[in-house]
């Protein structure tokens, strides 16, 4: 048994409702377990499955739970959007999202070069 976790975003009534009978809405679209077995959340995920054809084209869902084998310990599905894209770079997950024209690419050439200061413990 593991802690699983879903977060939606623009779901419908049925989603939320069904997610909500099987899981604690601990925020607004935020879903937790904190001991679901696997065939449960394989049985949520296949109900999701299902009812796909009703989720907006700005919807989506995410679930998260602990996976061993899995890039970072974390396992995930998605369906609808994620605005980013995950790729699995040496044993870790890192999100890569597009630049828009809100991005300036000067400041991100900056960006790029900059080292923090180190941060040292005073206590």
């Amino acid at each position: 048994m593991a802690t699983t976790i879903v977060v939606t975003r623009n779901a419908p009534a049925r989603h939320r409702g069904f997610l909500a009978s099987c899981m604690l809405e601990i925020a607004p679209g935020v879903y937790l377990a904190p001991r679901m077995k696997k065939a449960v959340r394989e049985r949520v995920w296949s109900v999701m499955l299902e009812w796909l054809e009703v989720l907006p084209e700005n919807g989506g869902i995410v679930m998260f739970w602990p996976a061993k084998d899995a890039p970072s310990g974390l396992g995930m599905r998605f369906l609808g959007w994620p605005s980013k894209t995950l790729v699995e770079h040496e044993g870790i997950w890192l999100a890569r999202g597009t630049i828009t024209a809100y991005h300036d690419p000067v400041e991100l050439e900056e960006i790029k070069h900059w080292t923090p200061d180190p941060i040292f413990d005073t206590d």
